[in-house]
């Protein structure tokens, strides 16, 4: 399985138990991710058909947009520059606009944070600093709605979580947020591949 879709399935169980959006189209992305370009199509066709009803749908505008995002790395990937900047313009800004509506919605926030922290792994540090901020933003959030709960997570998510709490810190040079967030690793989930 590819990078992106590892990391599309772990904000999927991330976001909360509730009924989530994300149940409708993510299978459709997660494949897409994973080049079924048909896959791909059926999922952004899906969210297309939600913001045509509600252009403020945050969870249908972040999936949405994490699709354009994904999208702008093929289009650099065929180094068709131009293709590729509007994308990326475009899938940033939709995935912002959904934080913006919906600040406080894991179902929003781990999409992008997922989304952002993964992308920027493979663009140089001065491109990919202010993305990793913004993904460990999300994640931060996202920790702080649920850190009451970590106990009753499942381990996925939650080692998906913290590590992605941990990794993002460590990328930023902040190795003493980095080492608390491994050490909540180490503590709640000893035994695990975690």
């Amino acid at each position: 399985m590819k990078p992106f879709a590892i990391v599309m399935m772990t904000f999927a169980t991330l976001a909360s138990a509730q009924q989530r959006f994300d149940m409708e189209v993510r299978n459709d992305f997660f494949a897409g991710f994973a080049g079924n370009k048909e896959a791909l199509e059926r999922g952004m066709k899906a969210t297309e058909a939600v913001l045509a009803a509600n252009p403020n749908h945050a969870e249908a505008l972040v999936w949405h947009g994490a699709g354009v995002y994904f999208l702008s790395g093929q289009a650099f990937q065929k180094g068709d520059q131009a293709t590729g900047m509007e994308l990326y313009g475009k899938g940033l800004a939709e995935m912002d606009k959904a934080v913006a509506l919906a600040p406080k919605h894991i179902g929003v926030r781990i999409p992008r944070g997922a989304t952002l922290l993964q992308g920027s792994l493979y663009m140089p540090q001065e491109f990919a600093k202010p993305l990793v901020e913004r993904g460990l933003a999300d994640y931060r959030v996202a920790y702080d709605l649920q850190k009451d709960d970590l106990a009753s997570m499942g381990e996925h998510p939650k080692g998906e979580l913290l590590m992605g709490l941990a990794s993002a810190n460590q990328r930023l040079g902040n190795p003493d947020k980095a080492r608390e967030f491994y050490q909540k690793v180490a503590e709640l989930m000893p035994n695990t591949p975690y």
